[in-house]
């Protein structure tokens, strides 16, 4: 069958699922998974591992357009008004996951290597299922305005948190001594240069505009930079979240013109928002659940209890009001693509004993949240009284 094919198909379960989930009321986001695990190879195969995979240019644009989108979030003018707040809560909620699930499995005599490295990957969030819960129930207020920042910033802590973490972890395994450059420089180097990419490549867009007039070629534009922004990254090895965001904040601060484009590009990338929740279940393993034990169940609860305490600390240092700091931890529970992705890089770096375990650990960590975060998320919303439709 063609690719196209599968593509249709992929779409068809997604819409089909949402009437079902939409009778007790679960968010879309949900129903996308759902479908994606149901048409998987793990269940009714109707799209096989291989066919998966060749579809992982949907998941990169995908990512590429979620991560552009967040950039608005950005704004200075909507920064200066929760910006510092917003800092300390990511860094809170960030430190707090990592410090919480590193302890508790050390404490539990788990191997200190795999300790280390589930304590990194517990930083980040997963800003797509966040973004799409937000949009589905046209989610504003308090606790919406700082969530979609804080979600976007979790991306770079959580890169920061495993660059250094996995050479702790190499330094460990061959016992050789810490190096300052190799552990925290080279990092935020890294990090700094996706940002500065970005922010580059947001500026020309917003210089583009003086060119071109039509609301159409500049909405071209902007999905053209969002391609060649992810392309770059890849060639760099660098974070193409990170440099999409960066595109994004550049764009939305350069630009009058800029939000009107971002809000048409949400309009056309839903659908491909919804193909990459739905690929992003076909990806899930079932098998993975019961290969777990202890190790799994214990990560599971200590990264959220470190994101909820760390939250709730810097709500109430920065005296938040009490929607945002009771319940900006609930809704930061989903956790997917980018601890996949880092997962998957700790099994190409780290030996195959300690990789694979970890692998494990967080693609059936990311089973559980995937499901339930987006339920925590619209729960959370809904207890702050900032969910203004029923989706």
């Amino acid at each position: 069958m063609s690719t196209l094919f599968y593509v249709g198909l992929a779409m068809l379960g997604g819409l089909l699922m949402t009437r079902l989930t939409r009778l007790v009321k679960l968010p879309n986001v949900t129903a996308y998974l759902i479908a994606g695990v149901l048409i998987g190879p793990c269940v009714f195969n109707l799209l096989s591992s291989d066919t998966v995979s060749t579809l992982g240019i949907i998941t990169e644009a995908a990512l590429g357009f979620i991560a552009f989108s967040i950039g608005d979030q950005f704004k200075l003018s909507s920064l200066k008004a929760i910006g510092k707040p917003a800092l300390i809560i990511t860094a809170l909620e960030s430190v707090g996951a990592v410090a919480v699930t590193m302890s508790v499995t050390m404490a539990l005599g788990f191997n200190k290597v795999v300790c280390v490295m589930l304590g990194a990957l517990s930083a980040s969030t997963a800003p797509a299922a966040t973004l799409l819960v937000v949009r589905q129930y046209k989610a504003s207020g308090p606790l919406t305005n700082m969530l979609l920042p804080v979600v976007a910033a979790d991306d770079a802590t959580g890169l920061i948190a495993y660059s250094i973490c996995v050479n702790i972890a190499l330094n460990m395994i061959n016992h050789t001594a810490f190096s300052v450059t190799q552990t925290i420089l080279m990092p935020i180097l890294q990090i700094v240069e996706a940002l500065a990419i970005g922010a580059l490549i947001g500026f020309v867009l917003a210089l583009s505009h003086r060119f071109f007039r039509s609301h159409t070629n500049r909405m071209s534009l902007a999905i053209l930079c969002v391609f060649v922004g992810v392309g770059i990254a890849d060639k760099l090895g660098l974070s193409n979240l990170l440099l999409c965001m960066a595109m994004g904040a550049s764009y939305v601060n350069l630009c009058d013109s800029a939000e009107r484009i971002l809000n048409c590009i949400d309009d056309w990338t839903y659908p491909l928002f919804m193909l990459f929740f739905v690929l992003s279940g076909a990806q899930l393993d079932l098998a993975t659940l019961p290969k777990v034990g202890l190790i799994g169940v214990v990560y599971i609860v200590c990264r959220f209890g470190g994101k909820f305490l760390g939250s709730w600390i810097g709500g109430t240092m920065t005296k938040q009001p009490a929607v945002v700091k009771d319940n900006i931890g609930w809704a930061l529970m989903p956790q997917a693509g980018v601890a996949i992705g880092m997962a998957t890089m700790a099994l190409q770096q780290l030996p195959r004993e300690f990789g694979t375990q970890i692998q494990t650990v967080i693609l059936s960590a990311t089973l559980v949240y995937e499901i339930i975060g987006p339920l925590a998320t619209k729960s959370a919303l809904k207890r702050a009284g900032e969910i203004h439709a029923n989706g």
